[in-house]
């Protein structure tokens, strides 16, 4: 049974997701200020820099949008060899309509992309494709034969759409109904590009909790627990979620605090660790940087039963599990190169970066091994949308800098 752990207690919106007894995923919002990612805006560009191939676009709220030339090309080029210059298709000045797909990061302004695209409850609505697709965690071949059937017979305008993992076995009018819905949200923002005033904020993404429950609320295998009333009247009474049958599944408790529980308390104290200890005595260690993820595994006190191969070989897979649950907990994205223990098989690895394959299949963020090097280290890449987890929760050390380090006093 997996939980949805909703807290109030300090005066923030803070949600954790805990599957099969481990945290996985932290969210806060502290409901003054909502998150951007998903918002679609009418900007204005305010720079085409060609050299660059982007442009930046003002969207309204400080900092101008990042708009590179993949994200900028219009529907009728995206199937061309020859692709035109960035200044060929958006000019200084111009009224466009983006949509957010990173948040902003430091001082950098959130990246934004032409390519609308409207979430729903069972599907993904991708104006600017017209394939349909299936989630990967559909295994059955007749039921995602029978989802890119009725995908081909309800599309319009050539929209296409992603089916969620939550579609499998639903009602075809169900789905037609959503395809329906989100078609007709697109045609208003799609029709919004010729009103002022400039810039404006056409479509905002559903608020956290909402968009929490629409992602992560699986009847029946999902219970949530709430701290605060007004948030579960809310969960009972939002027209938006009345679809997600909670009935019996919100569990009201008063006195929880994420604070104060034991196993969510260890689980983001790790996550806030550079050095994660593994239960069989290995440990691996976790160093952000600006460029990149460095994540390297060690035996720790382990020393096996057997041979020390069997034992890099299963300190390697206990391992790679965990990588795959720290990057989805901390929100680590971007480039992330793995340096297990030194392997003498070839299969041995094989079977190693299978496990880390499976283990980033619950992962929304989509991590993908891209390649395992001539020096053994393993190659991944992941989505990287907002802020870190010890980007949220923490500052920059005023002594020393960010680097964990103080001077010796001689020095």
């Amino acid at each position: 049974m997996n939980v949805i752990y909703i807290d109030t207690s300090d005066g923030s919106l803070r949600i954790c997701i805990v599957e099969d007894g481990r945290l996985v995923e932290y969210f806060k919002d502290d409901m003054q200020s909502q998150g951007i990612l998903g918002n679609v805006y009418r900007g204005r560009v305010e720079n085409v820099l060609q050299g660059m191939e982007a442009a930046f676009v003002d969207i309204g709220i400080g900092k101008n949008a990042y708009l590179h030339i993949k994200d900028a090309l219009e529907k009728d080029h995206l199937g061309l060899k020859d692709k035109p210059s960035i200044d060929d298709i958006i000019t200084r000045g111009e009224d466009i309509i983006v949509q957010v797909i990173k948040e902003p990061l430091g001082n950098k302004g959130p990246k934004v992309t032409r390519h609308i695209s409207i979430p729903g409850r069972y599907m993904v609505l991708t104006p600017f494709s017209s394939r349909v697709n299936i989630s990967n965690k559909i295994k059955d071949i007749s039921e995602s034969s029978r989802l890119k059937e009725l995908g081909k017979m309800i599309m319009k305008d050539e929209m296409g759409m992603i089916f969620r993992t939550v579609s499998e076995n639903t009602e075809a009018e169900l789905l037609k109904g959503e395809y329906e819905q989100l078609y007709k949200l697109y045609k208003i923002i799609e029709q919004e590009k010729n009103y002022l005033p400039t810039p404006k904020l056409i479509y905002s993404e559903l608020d956290l909790l909402s968009q929490i429950i629409r992602d992560y609320y699986k009847y029946p295998n999902t219970e949530i627990v709430v701290n605060d009333r007004s948030i579960q009247n809310k969960l009972y009474n939002n027209k938006d979620l009345s679809q997600y049958d909670m009935e019996g599944k919100i569990i009201f408790d008063p006195d929880f605090n994420m604070d104060y529980n034991m196993n969510i308390q260890i689980d983001m104290k790790e996550a806030l660790a550079r050095r994660v200890q593994l239960k069989s005595g290995g440990f691996i260690v976790i160093d952000e940087t600006e460029a990149l993820t460095a994540i390297d595994v060690n035996t720790g006190k382990y020393v096996g039963n057997f041979t020390l191969e069997d034992t890099v070989l299963r300190t390697n897979i206990e391992a790679a599990a965990e990588i795959a649950r720290q990057l989805r907990l901390r929100d680590i994205g971007g480039i992330i190169i793995v340096d297990f223990i030194d392997m003498k098989s070839h299969s041995d690895m094989e079977i190693v970066v299978e496990k880390l394959i499976s283990a980033f299949k619950g992962d929304r963020n989509k991590p993908i091994v891209v390649d395992v090097t001539k020096l053994g280290l393993v190659e991944v890449v992941r989505k990287k949308n907002r802020p870190t987890l010890d980007n949220k929760v923490s500052i920059t050390c005023p002594t020393c800098g960010g680097k964990g380090k103080v001077r010796k006093n001689e020095a």
